[in-house]
């Protein structure tokens, strides 16, 4: 006789292989090895094509080699290198090819060996100079790793960062050194040359940024080539009073413990300088960026002109932008516009100062819409270049020589992309993509060709190489054999929908509905959310919708994807409705489509369900306190719990600081409405995740213990935000969800 449990379990063991409605003989089944292990879904890309200067070639790393092929035919012209020319003196193994970097004049490449992450976007490694004209190759320095090597614009030297100080290697003549060999005093001072000496862990660093400028204002290289080569601008982070996490690392006896800097909502960012260092006269300037030290300076960029740096300056609240001029050779500074913003600035590398020294194109949402502007160098607005209530979504470049900017938009619909081009005078607009769908490009060096990768949310990649103009080159990807897959494995189908909430806001969504849907059956929903600011879930491109939905589909759920307000491509009101309540009306609107998927007569409103991570884990937790009468039940992976233990550049954009919007903190954090939850709830963190701490989940178990709500819980023992490092972690995290949906949704 069979207990409850194993009846249950017997149950969803033979769901995993009989789906009801479901005729093997005709279709395959998705398996989870298929989506994780083998990877059986994955579309093909074009990966890897690096325009060369004439605009006429790119080079390609191939399975050892990296070659050169012709833009207009594919043909291929040369090899460059090869593995067996990238073995290092008194060495057997080669040095990695798929990570290089060539030098402007294209006579010298870096390659990068051993390389081990720091965090997110961060890493260092062994670099090694190739010399393409005498094939030597080199260590680019001794001793410890380095990091964001970098070759100046002639190619004659490279800056690169170790031990949190800059470093410059002449190239006049490579020259080989022991690479293991530490020791300061063997170095030929001649070659490497050191410019800054007060770099410390977790209190200097000179030329990288710290965490908080990693994470939230996405770079890791704080130094920049001056364009004649003659001087690097560079930053320099104080960090000695910024608050520090630990983190717990297991293995050995006793854990290892990795202390960082991390700045909370609220609490002291680093100290920062803008300072240009001169190679001929080995001084350093230190550039004035005024007396107001609680600021940021979120990107510094060189102008055309090689003795004018260009900084952008912020607040700490993130809504006043100014766009500042430094003199390279004094430091004096200027400010030449101005941006407030009620709510906060987004900030992006969309601004090119062009050739003629006069102006600069940027984006700007001051219009209520991202568009292109264009300004000269003392702050007058020459033009607007787009308009309208739609957004500019990237800028490609700009081809001076023919007066056009390529840049991608959602002018069709915030679900879409087009590649477009306009000219520098505001005429010839023009949408270069033919397809309706999700449109990415990639230009060659002079603008005469792109690469338009395009895709639909059925549709895998179709890639094509094509003229500036838009017309088609060739096509050099088609995922013809993933669709005859999809076609084998009887994939569902997007549609996308949408609906108006109780206050009239319009939402949009997408459905994934079971292979062999029967309009007359009640099914269980899954909610696949993430609905961070500015992000989006719905969109008519290909992965909006993984294989992994399309199994649990399969599986006769219905999957569904609602874009709340606070995402992106809608305008900056929508977007940024949720100042100083972040999570509020995010939760308000995933409430309103649990109420507006259960008015439809296929779905059983009693089992609804969502998972998320990160924010979307964030969310997953808001909708089962405060949603407790729609949600039966959620997978909340690293969530944040509790606003106050973020970052404060992320959190302070929508919130300003805890001490300034204390009620917009509480009401917001899931820790405190844990007593309201009732459905079942499966919570997952790495313990070493350096980016929403686990100190989160922490919290939240000791509000529901509290509150005497029962949970399940998955923790992974040396994992970051991904989940990534450890054994087996991928796959036993999708397998604990997947058997946790099936469980509670079935």
């Amino acid at each position: 006789m069979l207990t409850k449990v194993e009846k249950k379990m017997l149950i969803l063991l033979l769901g995993c292989f009989s789906i009801a409605g479901y005729s093997q003989e005709d279709h395959k089944n998705i398996t989870l090895e298929d989506v994780i292990k083998k990877r059986t879904f994955s579309s093909k890309g074009v990966y890897g094509m690096q325009p060369l200067n004439d605009g006429q070639y790119f080079c390609q790393v191939m399975k050892d080699s990296l070659n050169v092929y012709d833009y207009l035919t594919g043909d291929y012209v040369k090899t460059i290198v090869t593995s067996e020319d990238l073995i290092p003196e008194g060495d057997t193994t080669p040095v990695p090819i798929s990570s290089y970097q060539l030098s402007h004049d294209e006579s010298k490449i870096l390659f990068a060996a051993d390389r081990e992450s720091i965090y997110r976007y961060s890493s260092r490694a062994y670099y090694y100079i190739y010399d393409i004209g005498t094939k030597t190759l080199v260590p680019l320095a001794a001793g410890d790793k380095q990091r964001l090597a970098t070759f100046s614009p002639d190619g004659s030297k490279v800056a690169f960062v170790r031990n949190n100080d800059i470093f410059i290697r002449d190239l006049a003549d490579l020259w080989p050194i022991e690479l293991q060999n530490p020791e300061p005093e063997t170095r030929n001072p001649e070659f490497e040359k050191r410019i800054t000496s007060d770099g410390k862990f977790n209190e200097i660093i000179n030329g990288a940024t710290d965490w908080v400028y990693e994470e939230e204002f996405v770079f890791t290289k704080a130094f920049f080539w001056s364009p004649d080569s003659k001087k690097i601008a560079y930053y320099r982070f104080d960090e000695k009073r910024v608050k520090e996490y630990k983190l717990e690392y297991y293995g050995e006896d006793y854990p290892e413990i990795y202390t960082f800097k991390y700045p909370k909502a609220g609490e002291d960012n680093s100290l920062i300088d803008i300072r240009i260092y001169d190679l001929e006269s080995g001084e350093t300037v230190p550039v004035d960026i005024g007396t107001e030290t609680d600021i940021y300076i979120p990107r510094i960029k060189w102008t055309t002109d090689p003795n004018i740096l260009a900084l952008y300056q912020m607040n700490r609240h993130q809504n006043k932008l100014e766009l500042l001029l430094a003199d390279a050779n004094n430091g004096s500074s200027r400010v030449i516009l101005t941006e407030n913003n009620p709510w906060y600035i987004d900030i992006t590398d969309d601004w090119t100062f062009l050739k003629d020294r006069e102006s600069v194109l940027l984006t700007s949402e001051k219009d209520g819409y991202n568009h292109l502007y264009l300004y000269d160098l003392n702050g007058r607005l020459i033009r607007q270049l787009t308009s309208g209530h739609w957004e500019v979504t990237a800028l490609y470049g700009v081809d001076e020589t023919h007066g056009l900017i390529y840049f991608q938009s959602a002018e069709s619909s915030p679900l879409n992309r087009e590649v477009n081009v306009i000219a520098l005078d505001g005429t010839r607009k023009q949408i270069l993509s033919g397809k309706e769908g999700y449109n990415r490009a990639q230009f060659n060096s002079d603008y005469t060709y792109y690469i338009n990768n395009w895709s639909d949310a059925n549709t895998p990649p179709f890639i094509t190489l094509n003229k500036e103009d838009g017309k088609e080159v060739r096509i050099l990807q088609t995922n013809e054999k993933l669709k005859e897959r999809m076609k084998e494995y009887d994939f569902s189908q997007v549609d996308f929908f949408s609906f108006k909430t109780g206050d009239e806001v319009e939402l949009n969504g997408w459905m994934l509905k079971p292979p062999h849907f029967n309009p007359e059956k009640k099914y269980p929903v899954l909610f696949t959310i993430y609905g961070g600011p500015g992000s989006q879930t719905v969109v008519n491109r290909w992965g909006v919708a993984s294989a992994w939905n399309r199994m649990l589909a399969q599986h006769d759920i219905i999957v569904v994807s609602v874009d709340n307000q606070g995402t992106g491509a809608r305008g900056q009101e929508f977007k940024k409705c949720t100042y100083l309540q972040l999570g509020k009306y995010e939760t308000l609107d995933q409430m309103e489509a649990a109420k507006y998927l259960g008015t439809l007569p296929y779905v059983d409103k009693s089992r609804i369900g969502m998972w998320g991570w990160s924010f979307g884990g964030y969310l997953t937790l808001s909708c089962l306190t405060k949603g407790a009468e729609l949600f039966s039940m959620g997978v909340a992976v690293a969530p944040v719990t509790n606003w106050k233990y973020y970052d404060n550049i992320y959190t302070e954009r929508f919130m300003r600081t805890p001490q300034e919007n204390e009620q917009g903190y509480e009401d917001n954090s899931p820790v405190n409405h844990a007593a309201k939850m009732k459905g079942n709830l499966l919570l997952i963190h790495g313990m070493a995740d350096d980016n929403v701490h686990a100190q989160n989940t922490y919290d939240m178990i000791t509000a529901l213990v509290a509150a005497d709500k029962q949970f399940d819980l998955q923790v992974y023992p040396n994992s970051n935000h991904g989940i990534y490092s450890g054994k087996n972690t991928s796959w036993h995290n999708y397998s604990r969800m997947t058997q946790f949906i099936l469980e509670n949704l079935k």
